[in-house]
């Protein structure tokens, strides 16, 4: 009787009931739960401060339309990934586009403003919807949206705000980081599936 009574507590406590990979849980609500989902993913959060960097390097027009096509971009690709029945990743495609903008950091060169907000359109669709089959929900998905805003406004200002020579030379170097962190990403995926 006990070896079956133990036997049945063993099964039950192996039992999963449901594993979630990326969906973070403060206890705080769905909006939080979204912020810190963004905050704890380097792969959200890495192209998010590339393109933030790119704007702020490009000026004040550029640095506006990156901070409201971003979040309105994310939440809209969110929307359409909630209705996704499972998760989607792609880890290679995340790095990619970090291994793009850093680049373009680096480079500094004038691009149109068409083009900057095109790439925030692009990225805020492309890992909006990420988020969205990570099942954030939608007020997760508005906390998301709303970090969004105040990081690019923040770190745009900042970089707009550079005025000595040196401090625009500092900042291409953060694209370069942020260049080599998209390659041992990428490294790490081929590694991993190969």
């Amino acid at each position: 009787m006990r070896t079956a009574v133990g036997a049945a507590l063993v099964a039950l406590f192996l039992l999963p009931e449901e594993a979630r990979a990326h969906l973070v849980t403060t206890g705080l609500g769905p909006v939080y739960d979204g912020i810190s989902h963004f905050a704890l993913t380097p792969e959200d959060l890495l192209p998010v401060l590339a393109l933030a960097l790119l704007a702020g390097l490009s000026g004040p027009r550029y640095g506006r339309v990156a901070l409201f096509a971003l979040p309105v971009a994310w939440l809209a690709g969110g929307l359409l990934g909630l209705s996704r029945s499972s998760e989607l990743l792609m880890p290679a495609l995340t790095a990619l586009t970090l291994l793009a903008l850093g680049a373009l950091v680096a480079l500094d060169r004038k691009l149109p403003l068409g083009l900057v907000a095109g790439l925030a359109a692009a990225l805020g669709l492309f890992h909006g919807y990420l988020n969205g089959t990570a099942k954030l929900g939608a007020l997760g998905l508005c906390g998301v949206a709303a970090t969004l805003f105040v990081l690019v406004a923040l770190v745009a200002a900042f970089v707009i705000s550079l005025r000595a020579p040196w401090s625009r030379i500092a900042v291409r170097v953060a694209g370069s980081w942020l260049v080599a962190i998209s390659m041992l990403m990428l490294g790490w995926r081929f590694r991993a599936g190969g």
